[in-house]
């Protein structure tokens, strides 16, 4: 089937805007990582214009997806760790098409993982941990011990991935299989959630207890992207100024939270400004 495709990013090859083509395979035991599909063909585009698009293809009893993507939207995944597929495809993908070596470098890039890159994703990542640990320990307080459970695994799987990025690597689909070898005591934390048979209400109690430790131990990793751009202003930041800063939006709502966590360790402190209205102040914020 790999030659049928050919003409079809033959043609995108050929437009100034097609940046490079890479085309993936299904592997045995992998197949979501192509969507079950025989064949992924990847192509990067400078057009912003385009936008994603995606187009499905059957040859016999062989299926392919093609995916055409702005350079603007695979940055974001990438930065944001939204769509980790795209990951492995720029990894283990075969260049068939590659202008001006922008596919050969943006995987040496990703294999090196640039230390500012990361610095960012540890800290939207530290924000993720901290929103679903808060939330999920707000549960258990109420007695809602199955929505309790929810957050307390996804705030593990972002421990995880927290520590694979610390680690300087990208964090995989199989991100338990990596975290495995790097930080036991995480994956053993999870295997304890999932697999004891204590009452749950034991289980979370237990893991509350020492994740909390975890979780502080790794706050000034977590949260150094946030603290050296407030640290970069005199004074104090609303949060609306927080929030509008380029490189902290991508937190997106789990700012608040994290800021909320930062003063309660009394990393960050919060001024009080009197409004026109009685009794009420702005709130502000700094280190």
């Amino acid at each position: 089937m790999e030659d049928l495709l050919r003409p079809i990013y033959q043609e995108r090859a050929s437009m100034q805007s097609t940046l490079g083509v890479l085309l993936i395979e299904k592997r045995l035991h992998a197949t979501s990582i192509t969507d079950t599909f025989d064949y992924i063909l990847f192509i990067v585009t400078k057009n912003e214009d385009d936008g994603l698009y995606i187009k499905h293809y059957t040859y016999k009893q062989q299926k392919a997806a093609l995916h055409i993507v702005p350079e603007t939207q695979l940055q974001e995944w990438l930065l944001l760790g939204s769509n980790r597929k795209v990951i492995d495809w720029l990894q283990n993908g075969k260049i068939v098409f590659d202008r001006n070596e922008y596919l050969s470098n943006l995987k040496t890039e990703i294999q090196e993982f640039p230390f500012y890159g990361r610095k960012i994703k540890i800290g939207m990542e530290f924000a993720k941990l901290i929103r679903r640990y808060m939330d999920g320990k707000s549960f258990f307080e109420n007695g809602h011990y199955l929505d309790a459970y929810n957050h307390v695994v996804h705030s593990l799987h972002h421990l995880a991935r927290l520590e694979v990025i610390e680690q300087g690597f990208h964090p995989e689909i199989t991100v338990w299989n990596q975290v495995k070898h790097m930080e036991p005591e995480i994956f053993k934390l999870y295997e304890e959630l999932v697999n004891s048979e204590e009452p749950l209400e034991k289980r979370l109690e237990l893991l509350f207890l020492a994740s909390e430790f975890l979780i502080y131990s790794r706050t000034f990793l977590g949260a150094q992207h946030l603290l050296e751009i407030m640290a970069d202003k005199e004074g104090a930041w609303s949060i609306n100024d927080l929030m509008q800063h380029p490189e902290l939006h991508y937190y997106s709502v789990d700012l608040s939270v994290l800021l909320e966590y930062l003063i309660d360790k009394n990393i960050v402190s919060v001024n009080e400004e009197q409004t026109k209205g009685n009794d009420i102040c702005h709130r502000y914020y700094l280190l």
